[in-house]
């Protein structure tokens, strides 16, 4: 199982939009919340992504087309 750690920033719009949610239901990932700051046009959240390789690659990628700013902050395998 692959784990890896992402900082998501949203402004504006993005703020409301039900980001965690479609994680959990669109890809076979496990979302942890590490850390969250989220106002009412400017957000910021710290998630431990788990799962299977393709689908940590998968999310990820999703969550760079949303117009958020994804920085992948630490990755690590554990069997």
């Amino acid at each position: 199982m692959q784990s890896v750690e992402v900082r998501l920033t949203a402004r504006d719009a993005q703020v409301n939009e039900p980001w965690v949610w479609r994680l959990c239901k669109e890809f076979d990932v496990r979302v942890h919340i590490q850390k969250a700051n989220v106002d009412s046009d400017f957000g910021t959240m710290q998630l431990r992504l788990e799962g299977p390789v393709e689908e940590i690659q998968r999310a990820t990628a999703w969550l760079m087309t949303t117009g958020m700013h994804v920085d992948t902050l630490q990755r690590s395998v554990t069997a």
